[in-house]
């Protein structure tokens, strides 16, 4: 599947009534964290651009630089957002076989929130924004609820997993601190996908450890990962590593 699967109408967030997502809309839905965050951007944009390595969104030798720094990690996470985003996408315009009311209803919530964060690290990347991904879900049976399901649980573990890691790589401490708002949104995801798979399974020990911490990938260990899926070359050989 192509990248034109990303060029939608951006759904709103009010009790699932399609109403315009104004950028007014989106900030405030948000939160105002993610305004000032946004507005940081902009008015820092002259100083981040000492984190890219011959344009963020140029391709070169190796692909797609995601660039480095703070910038870096964003992009890392635009790039992850972005698929899934696609994915709960072709979900909602072709529902499998007998999608319930309940699930149909939980797959646009989860769709919906997925969008906002992709909108979200775009904008507040602005003109350093890596570019909309060329992405294929060829291994996926729209058709089969297993197989979507199955391919949700992958795609908010491995979500949940990349922030847990990129983390400890963020410098700027409003970045952080939503970063860690993502985040939670990814886990109640997961757990709800992983109930939709098994009753009463919200967590395993394959995401939690014996000390009631969630996984945690570094960005090489994910975008091996979420290569089966993005066809765009990345280069993430500038983000930062601790």
């Amino acid at each position: 599947m192509s990248n034109n699967v990303l060029k939608e109408k951006r759904p709103a967030f009010s009790e699932g009534v399609a109403q315009p997502f104004s950028r007014r809309k989106f900030l405030g839905i948000m939160g105002a964290g993610t305004a000032v965050a946004v507005a940081a951007a902009s008015c820092r944009k002259e100083n981040f651009s000492k984190h890219i390595n011959n344009g963020t969104k140029g391709k070169g030798n190796y692909g797609v630089d995601l660039g480095s720094g703070d910038i870096g990690i964003l992009n890392y996470a635009y790039a992850l957002e972005q698929l899934e985003a696609a994915f709960y996408m072709q979900v909602i315009d072709h529902p499998y076989k007998d999608m319930s009311v309940m699930e149909k209803v939980y797959l646009t919530d989860i769709r919906d929130h997925e969008i906002a964060h992709r909108e979200f690290l775009k904008a507040a990347l602005g003109s350093m924004a890596i570019p909309e991904l060329d992405l294929t879900f060829s291994s996926v049976n729209f058709t089969q609820r297993s197989s979507v399901l199955g391919t949700a649980k992958a795609f908010e573990d491995l979500g949940v997993s990349a922030y847990n890691g990129a983390g400890k790589l963020i410098s700027n401490p409003d970045y952080l601190a939503l970063a860690g708002k993502i985040v939670s949104v990814e886990g109640r995801h997961a757990a709800w996908i992983r109930d939709m798979i098994t009753p009463d399974s919200f967590a395993g020990p394959d995401v939690v450890d014996m000390n009631g911490l969630d996984v945690e990938r570094m960005p090489n260990e994910v975008l091996v990962i979420a290569a089966n899926y993005i066809k765009t070359k990345l280069d993430a050989s500038n983000l930062p590593t601790s």
